[in-house]
């Protein structure tokens, strides 16, 4: 028997640990997607799941495995389904039949109003979605005109005529986002589910995406001030430049890099949130219906150019911080040219200083032997006076006598110094 990998059942598993809900229409559904305040994705997953036991306990309702990342259970009446995702978790409620008031408030006040309010984090976005049977087009019409705010509103037939979706993205005044599908009557419960579920995701990695957008803005005036001290320390280079110039593209630098390091992760989650959206309507393969924009226009029109404004900063960031530090270099090189000069220069009076040393040190030696035979000779003629009067020798004579043969050996012993010395 072959061993198997540790993970090779879970690695499996998680291709089906996410699956469609089952849905038949009419139907509604009441969506919630909760993220910690800050830090999101090193958040404790042990809170999140305490708060999702407390709704399934009020209800009877059986738990999650540990270490589970979704769960489906029936809640009184209601069906839930929770997920966990990386920086959010989310609630959906699938409840039967449509309310005569359309999106009342009833299909989500079935989550209780103190379980939300202790809520490991804040609201990220919550929707309700009217799940309706086989309507005609002439008929959904007016609907739509009724339940949505015509100039944002986006519809479309999806999965080959199966449906139509239609939704405003706009909050409404009970704060949640409005979704309308209306099913052709041979539409499956697996699609209709797998339809509800598309649009709370488009929902909710939509938002998700869009977090990025303020992050953007903040950074993008804080470029424009950094880029006016870029320019001018630019300038500054171009006309000499200092070590103080250099300090300031180095801080310039160091900043960018600082900045660069505390966004990557958001605009890194930013691109794959956006890639999620652009992939979710894709699969629902959209065609127009009555002239409207399709989910996909919309989101080119509307949510395009958010992501585009992102996108931009953080490439401008990324050129100006090569910027700086092309800039930083080039000056780097500049002042250790000048450093290089200022020590040659330094070297060559260091030079000369040591020559004119050597010449009054020579001067000195030279003085030196004479005083040093001066005092030799008065020694040298104490000492030989008593043999020169003997033979009648005056001690100046004496002195004069030993002159010569004083000063040479004087000057052969301090050279031998020098040598010895050197």
């Amino acid at each position: 028997m072959l061993r198997d990998h540790p993970r090779r059942y879970d690695l499996a598993n998680e291709l089906h640990a996410r699956p469609f809900p089952a849905l038949e229409a009419p139907c509604r559904a009441a969506f919630v997607a909760i993220k910690a305040e800050a830090d999101a994705a090193n958040r404790d997953r042990g809170v999140d799941r305490a708060h999702l036991l407390a709704l399934l306990d009020r209800f009877g309702a059986t738990h999650p495995a540990p270490g589970a990342t979704h769960h489906f259970v029936r809640l009184g009446r209601h069906h839930l389904k929770w997920e966990s995702h990386t920086e959010f978790v989310t609630y959906t409620l699938f409840s039967d039949g449509v309310a005569e008031r359309p999106f009342e408030g009833a299909s989500f006040d079935a989550f209780p109003a103190d379980w939300l309010a202790d809520a490991p984090g804040v609201r990220l976005t919550s929707a309700l979605i009217r799940v309706e049977g086989e309507t005609h087009g002439d008929e959904i019409a007016p609907k739509l005109a009724e339940w949505f705010v015509p100039e944002s509103l986006a519809v479309a037939r999806v999965l080959d005529d199966s449906a139509v979706i239609a939704s405003d993205f706009r909050i409404d005044a009970a704060g949640h986002v409005r979704f309308a599908v209306f099913c052709a009557d041979k539409t499956g419960e697996r699609r209709v589910g797998r339809i509800v579920q598309r649009l709370t995701e488009i929902e909710t990695y939509k938002t998700m995406a869009m977090l990025a957008l303020p992050r953007a803005r903040a950074l993008g005036a804080r470029l424009g001030e950094i880029d006016a001290d870029l320019v001018r320390l630019v300038g500054d280079m171009r006309e000499g430049g200092s070590e103080e110039t250099l300090e300031g593209l180095l801080k310039i630098g160091s900043d960018l890099e600082t900045m660069l390091a505390r966004s990557s992760f958001r605009f890194g989650a930013q691109e794959a949130y956006e890639a999620l959206v652009r992939q979710r309507i894709e699969v629902l393969r959209e065609e127009r219906f009555g002239g409207r924009q399709t989910l996909h226009e919309f989101m080119m029109r509307r949510f395009d150019p958010a992501m585009r404004t992102c996108r931009a900063v953080q490439r401008r960031m990324e050129a100006m911080a090569e910027r700086a530090k092309r800039a930083g270099d080039l000056l780097s090189t500049r002042v250790n040219v000048e450093r290089a000069a200022q020590n040659a220069g330094l070297l060559r009076s260091m030079d000369a200083r040591a020559d004119a040393q050597l010449r009054l040190q020579k001067t000195v030696e030279g003085l030196s032997v004479v005083a040093i035979s001066y005092y030799a000779l008065q020694l040298a003629a104490s000492l030989l006076y008593p043999v020169g009067v003997r033979v009648g020798a005056t001690k100046e004579m004496v002195a004069a006598v030993l002159v010569l043969p004083v000063v040479a050996l004087v000057w052969w012993m301090v050279r031998g110094v020098r040598k010895r010395l050197g």
